[in-house]
């Protein structure tokens, strides 16, 4: 899934994107954070992942860190001129970032998630992992996604 990830395209052939594997303690650490972060924000559904992160055999984190403007001055992110594109620390990422960095992003997470199907192994694309794994800094990087993996006799992402 990393490998797939690292090797997707990218825009203009330059990569930002991370990528870490979390494994047991770390596992913990993040579902725990996750819990506590709904609580403190109040926002549904923290918990619940988190509960599916635990039961989870590893977490793949991909993240979109220190991009450069792809130099288009395309508009996507909302700016006329790339150059007038400038990243604030947000609440839970950081942002603007340009567009099509996003897609590289996107991109690189897609390839890791259809690596897993193939090898059959049952997964999910959450947010709610890179805003904990951002704040207990596990990946460098404005925006963080997390994929948890699991190999077990029913898949633990469904029926939730």
């Amino acid at each position: 899934m990393a490998l797939s990830a690292r090797t997707a395209p990218k825009a203009g052939g330059q990569d930002f994107v991370e990528i870490k594997v979390i494994k047991e303690d770390g596992i913990k650490k993040l579902a725990e954070d996750m819990v506590k972060y709904g609580k403190e924000s109040g926002k549904n559904n923290f918990d619940r992942d988190g509960k599916n992160v635990l039961k989870s055999d590893q977490v793949l984190l991909v993240s979109l860190n220190e991009a450069d403007v792809l130099g288009l001055n395309c508009g996507a992110c909302g700016f006329d001129k790339c150059n007038d594109l400038k990243i604030k620390s947000g609440v839970e990422f950081d942002g603007p970032v340009c567009a099509w960095r996003l897609i590289d992003l996107g991109i690189a997470v897609g390839s890791a998630v259809k690596t897993a199907s193939i090898l059959n192994v049952d997964n999910r694309i959450m947010y709610r992992i890179g805003v904990s794994a951002k704040r207990l800094n596990l990946i460098d990087g404005e925006i963080v996604i997390g994929i948890p993996i699991s190999a077990s006799g029913k898949n633990i992402y469904f029926d939730r």
